[in-house]
């Protein structure tokens, strides 16, 4: 008997694990709805919510606030200097993360500006009138008792040397004074746009150029060094010439650098080169398209220039998105795909997309979803401590692959951070224009 109830137990356990191991019902096309089943997506796919996107811009404006003292201090001891009238030859500037005084830091000031009204939250805009007027307030000093600025913490805003010293932080402060936060910068904007208008080298049909790396060389970059000042100005003063030039500089760098059949721009152009190696570095194709952007944003309709300035935008977009990577970022060369995916431009590229779609420039159900893609894609890279990874550092021009292939990646380049706080604002105003969400398993954008 007893050995019977042990066989039995034995039969019965095998029953059990045939049926657990190998009998269960097979997934197919037959007994499954397959096209149900989860993508393993690397980075979020579909809506995020608004209170999302502001949490993830507030965690940004939290490092940078932190990072970014509005302090002089002695150069030698570096005791603060408390009365900014007693600040002499030995002051500088406190030093954080990141400069007050920066090119990539006017498109943070433009970023905090745009997140601010975007959330409603006003310590972004706080953080621009906070720095502004502290450098409003050492620049009327050092006008008094320095006024060429050499050697000066504010050199750079009393004696520009370059576009990179002008333009971005010209167009920063008009902004701010518009919004009426901060008065009294006009001294400082007319100072910056009476370099780039009198001053910047250009070529003989007046195509802002730079005599570096290389005699009579253009920089796409500086396209957004220059356009967007020159746009807002024409805005602030309603002087068309303004307008005039901004329009000019897009149509004759567009003539020398936009390669049609690619829909992108290189990034270097040498007068007097019969060929032009041609690098599609993904920064400078960002700085062109906030370029145009900026500039529609001003530009009359009526301007002879409008719609070469907004057919570009359109097939500069079309190009672009047709190069987004399956994680919603942008490669560092463009059109080399085993060249790193770069958050910088990814930023950029989203912003000015996501403001062309809400500005009816470009089509929202075509490129919403480009959008949507590229911030969730940025926004894996903000950090729990605010800080934007995968941004490539400062980079010059060049006409060989290896340059761009190898260029660092740092949480310190200043470079991301304006994008994403502008891309993280522009999000929440498409999403709160249009129906967006999951259709059919796929992201969708749609009128409302």
């Amino acid at each position: 008997m007893r050995q019977t109830q042990v066989i039995a137990i034995v039969l019965l356990s095998i029953a059990l694990l045939c049926s657990c191991s190998g009998e269960v019902e097979r997934v197919s096309d037959a007994t499954t709805a397959l096209h149900a089943m989860q993508p393993a997506y690397r980075t979020p796919y579909g809506s995020q919510s608004i209170e999302t996107v502001t949490s993830t811009l507030k965690r940004v404006h939290a490092y940078l606030d932190q990072s970014t003292p509005m302090q002089l201090i002695d150069r030698q001891s570096h005791a603060p200097i408390a009365d900014v009238e007693l600040a002499g030859e030995n002051a500088i500037f406190a030093q954080g993360d990141f400069r007050l005084i920066s090119y990539e830091w006017g498109v943070t000031y433009a970023g905090m500006l745009n997140a601010g009204k975007a959330t409603g939250d006003d310590r972004f805009k706080d953080y621009v009138a906070k720095r502004l007027a502290f450098i409003k307030t050492v620049v009327d000093h050092y006008r008094q008792v320095n006024q060429d600025g050499e050697g000066t913490p504010v050199r750079s805003v009393l004696q520009p040397r370059a576009l990179d010293d002008a333009g971005s932080m010209c167009a920063a402060m008009i902004k701010a004074e518009q919004a009426g936060l901060v008065t009294g910068l006009r001294p400082m904007i007319q100072n910056y746009i009476d370099y780039i208008s009198d001053d910047q080298f250009r070529l003989e049909d007046k195509t802002l150029a730079r005599n570096r790396p290389l005699p009579n060389t253009l920089w796409l970059d500086d396209l957004f060094m220059s356009v967007p000042a020159l746009a807002r100005m024409g805005s602030l003063t309603g002087q068309g010439h303004y307008y005039d030039d901004a329009v000019t500089q897009v149509r004759q760098f567009a003539d020398r650098m936009f390669v049609r059949e690619k829909g992108l721009f290189m990034h270097g152009w040498v007068q007097g080169m019969d060929v032009h190696p041609a690098f599609f570095w993904g920064r400078c194709n960002g700085w062109a398209l906030m370029a145009m952007v900026e500039l529609l944003d001003v530009l009359p309709e009526s301007h002879q220039g409008y719609d070469l300035v907004l057919g570009l935008l359109q097939e500069h977009i079309r190009g672009l998105a047709a190069r987004q990577s399956g994680e919603g970022f942008w490669h560092q060369l463009l059109d080399r795909e085993d060249s790193y995916l770069e958050t910088s431009a990814t930023a950029i590229y989203t912003y000015c997309i996501a403001r062309a779609v809400n500005r009816g420039w470009v089509d929202a159900m075509a490129y919403g979803p480009v959008a949507q893609l590229g911030w969730n894609a940025v926004s894996t890279k903000v950090n729990d401590s605010g800080q934007v990874e995968g941004t490539c550092v400062g980079t010059g021009m060049a006409f060989d692959p290896a340059f761009y292939y190898y260029r660092p990646v740092n949480v310190y380049a200043a470079h991301g951070y304006g994008p994403t706080l502008l891309a993280g604002a522009e999000m929440i105003e498409m999403t709160q224009r249009f129906k967006t969400g999951i259709n059919d398993s796929a992201f969708m954008v749609e009128e409302r």
